[in-house]
């Protein structure tokens, strides 16, 4: 069985949960992601993605060089250990519905990002298109019945 360390990103770029959201965003720029991990010392505390800075810093006009990591993180982050197989680590994935996973060592100290990616390029891309299929599966937006007392005029 294929463990996580096999197939993870190792080196992967971090920031302190006091860095500006202006500061991850020219990182996620520099690095072409989505997401960066956010750890005190070598400790994962959060994840941050370009939604998270989006959702809940631009679309509050909070500024960017003043927003802090630590205001807009996920902190309830979802991760698997480097010696887990990659199937549980998939499953993880499609529960949390994700597309990459932080990888710890059993000190909790971040070593790595698992992504889908990682697992079709150097693993099963059969175990990628099932993850891939679950983590897609569409979720129903937020939205208010519409019916006669909508204000709408006939």
């Amino acid at each position: 069985m294929t463990q996580v360390s096999e197939l993870m990103t190792r080196g992967v770029r971090t920031m302190a949960p006091h860095e500006t959201i202006a500061q991850a965003a020219k990182a996620m720029e520099e690095l072409d992601v989505g997401v960066i991990p956010v750890c005190d010392g070598q400790k994962l505390v959060g994840m941050v993605s370009d939604r998270d800075i989006v959702l809940r810093a631009v679309a509050h006009d909070r500024p960017a060089d003043q927003t802090s990591l630590s205001d807009v993180m996920s902190e309830d982050v979802c991760w698997c250990f480097d010696d887990d197989p990659v199937d549980i680590a998939t499953q993880k994935m499609q529960d949390a519905q994700i597309r990459r996973i932080p990888v710890v060592d059993h000190d909790q100290t971040l070593v790595g990002m698992l992504s889908l990616g990682d697992v079709a390029v150097k693993g099963d891309l059969d175990d990628a298109s099932q993850a891939l299929s679950e983590i897609s599966e569409p979720s129903q937006p937020a939205r208010p019945p519409v019916g006669h007392d909508s204000g709408a005029k006939h």
